[in-house]
């Protein structure tokens, strides 16, 4: 039996925030190059069908945190405390000597309610690795900072607005007023908030801008650390709105560079219920709009450009420091952005643009060397990374816990049985105006994709599903969800849901090897002679 390849040392783990995959050149983008990502992607694997479990930030990252999916760790929507009683990649990693910290988003919430009733104070050092879902907040930017109260503690807290004001950018909200907003004739403050805005470039000069800041501290953390053991999970904020990039990089693409709109034609489009009602939404309404498709895209790749050209400094300075060869490397995003294709804009739908993730994974040892530069077609979650970074690192498992996979295999150019399906999940039970247009109660507005080989089915609490076939129509055009031609087909995809609602992992606190010695210790239903608790004995 060969010799298992030494474990990496560290882990690097990237995400972008609401980045599809279609808008990058090694997925296939015909007009935006993005060079260092692609340099990673021939240096890995790249995953073509990849999905996140959740297509808004919160249940997206802490299904990535605990490799969980969304029904297991009950994060339904933003700000949606994590149990905690769930365990994160830092629970995993941390009493192996491995330093996991943040520089950038995770979207989490302190579990205020649960902290108190374990008499545990929310401000105390013991309540901080719970209320950051098990990182070490080396430099936390969740990014989102509106000019409203309800917003002032988390601005103040976030050392990049202090940051800023260092660097002579002032104001009580200078997140706003230099980073995402622009500059009238005369000397307005022109709110990225609109997206009327989106072609100007954003005020603050492109040194201090979130990405550069994120991606410095990043090469802090890893300086800092120098030969330790680390695990960083390197979250930027863009290119999530507002849509709004500085320059040069607001004048990159013009409006020639956008690929167009994925659209039935609406006498074509389907009549699904709650498709119907997310097309009804504002953000969807406006992104129906080629006006509005046409200001915000090209700064949309901008955004996205200038996260390439960030990820080429920190490449470099990981192949300068020795870091590039021992430490595993995973790229991805937490969800897509429908920018008006399928008249949808923002991202609450299951539909391709939202749940098709960019996932590159490069590991550094030799084992790989089968693998690099190539595509792997095989159906994988955002969930897999976790199980991916334990078996990397030469750290147990916990298959009691985990639901997801770990690619290692795949990259080793192993060929194991591999999953026959990949779930997503949406509650849009927090979307009061879809749910009171579909007079839904509250606890009826999942919906749940599964998506098989070819087909894709979309199940929801009430309505009819929706199914696609992604072999003769991969735009996802024509609903077959009440063609009756395919009834055996929705009927085979209802069988898996229902395989996958049983297969989640409910006994979270013990594992197997611990029930194991158990039954073997007792051997309940056995005729032994000598037990340790005599049951059922004549």
């Amino acid at each position: 039996m060969p010799t298992p390849p030494n474990p990496v040392r560290n882990v690097l783990y990237i995400m972008c925030d609401q980045l599809r995959r279609d808008y990058l050149s090694c997925y296939g983008h015909p007009h935006l190059h993005t060079p260092n990502i692609d340099r990673l992607a021939a240096a890995g694997v790249r995953f073509s069908r990849a999905y996140t479990q959740g297509t808004i930030c919160g249940p997206s990252r802490m299904s990535a945190y605990t490799g969980r999916y969304v029904s297991s760790h009950q994060v339904a929507w933003n700000a949606v405390p994590l149990p905690l009683e769930e365990l994160t990649i830092g629970d995993y990693l941390r009493p192996h000597g491995i330093r996991t910290a943040l520089v950038g988003k995770t979207h989490a919430t302190a579990n205020v309610d649960a902290l108190q009733r374990l008499a545990i104070n929310p401000e105390s050092e013991q309540a901080e690795i719970l209320n950051e879902v098990g990182f070490e907040p080396y430099m936390r930017h969740d990014g989102i900072y509106p000019d409203d109260p309800l917003f002032d503690d988390k601005r103040e807290s976030a050392p990049y607005t202090h940051y800023l004001r260092e660097h002579g950018f002032d104001g009580k909200n200078p997140w706003h007023d230099w980073v995402n907003a622009a500059e009238g004739e005369n000397g307005e403050i022109l709110s990225g908030w609109k997206m009327r805005h989106a072609n100007l470039p954003a005020r603050i000069p492109e040194q201090h801008s979130e990405t550069v800041y994120t991606t410095n501290r990043a090469i802090d953390f890893i300086t800092e650390q120098g030969e330790k053991s680390w695990c960083l999970h390197l979250s930027y904020i863009k290119p999530h709105w507002p849509y709004i990039v500085p320059a040069p990089y607001h004048a990159l693409y013009s409006t020639k560079s956008i690929l167009e709109a994925v659209r039935a034609t609406p006498s074509e489009a389907s009549k699904h219920p709650v498709y119907t009602a997310f097309r009804q939404h504002e953000e969807s309404l406006n992104f129906s709009r080629d006006s509005v498709r046409l200001t915000v895209i090209p700064t949309y790749m901008g955004l996205i450009k200038q996260v390439d050209d960030q990820l080429g400094r920190l490449f470099d300075f990981l192949q300068s420091n020795g870091r590039w060869d021992d430490t595993l490397i995973v790229f991805t995003s937490d969800h897509g952005d429908f920018l008006g294709d399928h008249w949808l804009g923002e991202k609450e739908f299951l539909l391709e643009q939202a749940v098709g993730v960019p996932l590159i994974v490069r590991d550094p040892r030799a084992a790989a060397d089968v693998t690099r530069g190539t595509v792997d077609d095989r159906l994988a979650e955002t969930i897999d990374a976790l199980p991916t970074f334990l078996q990397a690192l030469g750290l147990p498992g916990a298959e009691h816990r985990l639901e997801g996979r770990s690619l290692i295999p795949l990259l080793h150019g192993e060929h194991p049985d591999w999953r026959r399906y990949a779930i997503s999940e949406y509650d849009y039970a927090f979307q009061a105006p879809a749910r009171e247009r579909l007079g839904q109660p509250i606890d009826r507005c999942r919906m749940t994709m599964v998506r098989s080989e070819r087909w894709k089915y979309l199940a929801y609490d009430g309505f009819r599903p929706q199914l696609f076939d992604l072999l003769n129509d991969p735009q996802e055009l024509r609903d077959l969800g009440d063609d009756p031609e395919f009834a055996a087909v929705r009927e085979e995809h209802a069988a898996y849901l229902f395989e996958w609602v049983r297969g989640l992992k409910r006994r979270t606190t013990i594992s197997h090897r611990e029930i194991d010695l158990r039954g073997q210790r007792f051997r309940y239903g056995e005729p032994e002679t000598e037990k340790v608790v005599q049951i059922g004995v004549w």
